[in-house]
């Protein structure tokens, strides 16, 4: 070899050495990540509105540190060493709520993670700092989540379930698509479970993909019900379960002690005969029985849930786009349930004390400034007739209690994380204000509804 080459070698691997010891350092802070710790904010004169359904509280300031809440009290108790050298916004004339949180999506079936992204910078924009994911592809899912919480893309924090279903619903396309390349029903956020299932190893894998709860989907008796969710909770995981799990009656659903169940009309099922056998093949529910209003085999079901702290994630909104379309399109095939059924429901489990949950399982036109969590919230106050505070604390702390996170979010409370929302009216007057948004903090980094891009219509699927 040549001196030359010999040379040229060796600032060769030089350089390169130098190359990977500056790739080993840090990278440098991520655009949208949580505040840092010691950046404090103080967000004095709002009307505070808490998310536990207590009433407004005016005056009052609250004071971040990085991603934390640090202080919550009347702005005339702010002290020189509570402000510190905080940068201070004043919010005088707004209103003050928790970063809201829908209950109930679908990010990943299929997975576009382009599409997902601007959903997720919609949400954001729009008031939205968590969101529960009820079950999808989950390779793609945990890593929106993981942008998400490492601050590389604009979106609100995800928690997810991974599904467990019998083997008849695996014919459903969707479970293809949310689990291709895998051997069907064998993916581990896309179980296949019978009673012969080795139930200590599937709640394992579920747990392995990073999953918080497990989905009870369809196809599963109420023994094998019972024993998922006593092995689930065994192992520190939610179950949450749909309000039927066909054939198994919402009673029998109940009795097993989901943490929370989904859709509210599949728990007019309990009054059927017959019900349906499969979720292939559900029919309209019997809309006799409920003709006039509240029924007391409803009643007992709301009391065991209420008894059993159950939550109940109702997506009216469902039951609204289904009429819309069943309306628009000529022969079409509307929903086993009215949204007037629907809301009569909700608002009956929640006069019961049955805690609700602000789920919306869809969403709204890819031009529409807001989410359908907007929606949601709003045929929670107008047709289900619940109170403004309580529709609220759906949206923040009950939705928090669903995710398993209430320790963290939810609510406006010192040590919690700085998830909040600022909006111009007051949506204790009409929860339509909370399309008011001015700008949301997501652990306490702070984002302007004047800086939202749209979604474009090159963000979407090609089939959208």
């Amino acid at each position: 070899m040549s001196f030359r080459r010999l040379r040229m070698g060796i600032c060769l691997a030089l350089t390169t050495a130098c190359l990977g010891e500056s790739r080993a350092q840090p990278a440098p802070a991520e655009r949208f990540a949580a505040a840092p710790a010691g950046q404090r904010m103080v967000y004095r004169h709002a009307e505070l509105i808490d998310g536990t359904g207590g009433a407004i509280r005016h005056d009052m300031a609250v004071v971040t540190d990085g991603a934390r809440i640090a202080a919550v009290l009347s702005d005339r108790d702010l002290t020189p060493a509570l402000a510190g050298n905080a940068e201070t916004i004043d919010l005088s004339g707004a209103y003050l709520l928790p970063g809201l949180i829908d209950d109930h999506q679908h990010l990943a079936t299929p997975p576009d993670s382009r599409q997902a992204r601007a959903l997720m910078r919609r949400d954001l924009y729009g008031g939205i700092t968590a969101v529960r994911i009820m079950a999808d592809d989950l390779r793609s899912i945990a890593e929106l989540a993981r942008e998400a919480a490492a601050g590389e893309i604009e979106g609100p924090d995800l928690v997810f379930a991974a599904l467990m279903a019998g083997p008849a619903f695996f014919d459903d396309p969707r479970t293809l698509a949310a689990a291709r390349g895998m051997a069907r029903g064998t993916a581990p956020w896309m179980q296949e479970v019978t009673d012969a299932t080795d139930l200590p190893l599937a709640v394992a894998m579920a747990r392995g993909t990073g999953a918080r709860a497990i989905k009870l989907y369809a196809a599963l008796s109420a023994p094998l019900i019972a024993r998922i969710t006593a092995e689930a909770h065994r192992q520190g995981m939610k179950i949450w379960a749909h309000g039927m799990v066909f054939p198994t009656p919402p009673s029998d659903v109940i009795a097993a002690g989901p943490d929370v169940i989904s859709h509210t009309c599949y728990l007019a099922y309990q009054l059927s005969d017959p019900r349906p056998h499969s979720y292939a093949d559900r029919f309209p529910v019997d809309f006799g029985k409920f003709a006039r209003g509240d029924t007391p085999e409803m009643a007992a079901l709301f009391r065991e849930m209420a008894r059993r702290e159950i939550i109940l994630d109702a997506t009216l909104r469902v039951y609204a786009e289904s009429a819309r379309r069943a309306a628009t399109h000529p022969g079409g095939t509307p929903y086993h349930c009215t949204p007037a059924l629907a809301a009569q429901l909700t608002g009956q489990a929640y006069r019961a004390g049955v805690a609700i949950a602000s789920g919306t399982d869809g969403e709204t036109a890819w031009d529409d400034p807001y989410s359908a969590l907007q929606e949601e919230l709003e045929l929670l106050a107008t047709a289900a007739k619940m109170p403004a505070a309580a529709v609220i604390r759906a949206a923040t702390l009950t939705g928090a209690r669903a995710m398993g996170r209430e320790a963290d979010m939810g609510s406006i409370e010192a040590g919690k994380l700085a998830n909040l929302l600022v909006v111009e009216k007051n949506p204790l007057e009409s929860i339509a204000n909370l399309r008011s948004v001015r700008f949301t903090v997501k652990q306490g980094r702070r984002y302007d509804r004047a800086d939202y891009r749209p979604i474009a219509r090159d963000e979407l699927s090609p089939e959208d």
